[in-house]
């Protein structure tokens, strides 16, 4: 099947699209990525997203039309990929959209979560005459799981080595890892009926790009919305006292399977860090550097204390790793794993999530799961989403 995979992260940038020629089976499916596009949302969109992130903004008449919006631009960034890859969308067997997430509460106690991304997938599906795989995070929601991350089943068919320990490091607007054993070798992770990877496990370390993204739009009285090319946190110094108070988060310290997302690492929380890093007299570049810090500290906290080996190999995807004080942090604290961004192993540094949603859509399309239990928390693993022709 050639299937197009589309994907809008937690920044909220614009939409990644891939077409994805796929065939096979788990665990040796064979891909060819065709082509791999990105389309900026328009500012108007891009600031009525987040003007619906915020509850105190939002209301359900907005998010309703932002719902037939968002689908009106991803089934646009579909037939854009289209043309890119040459192919006629007639040619195109099937779209898997994660669509726009814009609120995500994992499960907490005895309470089940709930998550809520749009992109109206019947829009889609009018634009392309092709059909639509989306909503792919309730249903393992719906037995026990976290929502998230999805991606693992895609880093696991696409980068695990026979012999080399290694994780996929994705820094988004929040970061996350896969870990990939090498094959034979199991993770402390319980066995859980229908995993299609035992051994493989995942989660969120923290923030990734989010409050950076922030401190360099206030750094700029708004005329950036992320670090280019790392150029502010370059130019400042990390304050070692106010990040390990940072570090103190009670989220750093929560047990596996966790997920997080613009709720605790949004806006807001951007804005108190940046307050009091300003009373104690940091320059922009200063907190800056200090926020980029928290996302390589976190990362390293999270390998350190919950992978039950270290890898040899850290891959990372993502707008973070075109951040090169980041990337220098990484390679840095993860020694003695080499540090490399995916683009060495033929996946784009951003088309990896697009990439994998158009996979879990060719994994739905034949009935298959795409959780990865070890990765969710699930009860078991289950076939996502829901398919509009």
């Amino acid at each position: 099947m050639i299937v197009i995979g589309l994907m809008s992260g937690t920044s909220a940038d614009g939409i990644d699209a891939a077409v994805v020629r796929l065939e096979g089976a788990p665990p040796s499916i064979v891909w060819d990525v065709l082509a791999h596009t990105h389309r900026p949302f328009v500012s108007t969109l891009r600031d009525e997203i987040f003007t619906c992130f915020r509850p105190e903004t939002s209301s359900v008449d907005r998010l309703c039309r932002l719902n037939f919006s968002l689908g009106r631009a991803l089934g646009a960034a579909a037939l854009d990929a289209a043309t890119q890859a040459e192919l006629s969308i007639t040619q195109i067997d099937l779209i898997g959209s994660h669509g726009q997430t814009l609120w995500h509460e994992p499960p907490s106690g005895k309470e089940g979560g709930s998550t809520l991304q749009l992109g109206e997938p019947a829009m889609i599906a009018e634009m392309t005459g092709v059909p639509v795989v989306s909503n792919f995070r309730s249903r393992d929601m719906a037995v026990g799981g976290q929502g998230a991350p999805l991606v693992p089943l895609a880093d696991w068919l696409l980068l695990s080595h026979p012999t080399k320990i290694r994780a996929a490091q994705n820094i988004g607007g929040i970061a996350n890892l896969t870990f990939l054993p090498p094959a034979g070798i199991q993770s402390s992770q319980p066995a859980v009926p229908g995993n299609p990877a035992p051994g493989i496990f995942a989660f969120d370390t923290g923030p990734g790009n989010m409050l950076i993204d922030e401190a360099a739009r206030l750094a700029t009285d708004g005329a950036w919305n992320y670090d280019r090319d790392g150029a502010l946190a370059a130019q400042g110094i990390v304050d070692e006292s106010l990040l390990a108070e940072w570090m103190m988060d009670s989220f750093f310290q929560q047990n596996p399977p966790r997920t997080t997302g613009r709720e605790l690492f949004g806006t807001q929380r951007a804005g108190e860090y940046w307050s009091r890093a300003s009373r104690r007299g940091l320059s922009p570049g200063d907190i800056v550097a200090t926020l980029t810090a928290l996302t390589a500290r976190s990362i390293e906290h999270a390998y350190r204390t919950f992978l039950p080996m270290f890898p040899d190999e850290v891959i990372v995807s993502g707008g973070g790793a075109r951040n090169p004080p980041l990337m220098a942090m990484l390679a840095e604290r993860l020694m003695p794993a080499s540090v490399t961004t995916s683009q060495e192993y033929g996946l784009d540094i951003e088309a990896k999530e697009a990439i994998a949603f158009a996979v879990l859509a060719y994994e739905t399309w034949h009935k298959r799961p795409g959780n990865i239990p070890g990765a969710t928390g699930a009860s078991h693993a289950v076939v996502l989403g829901s398919i509009t022709y």
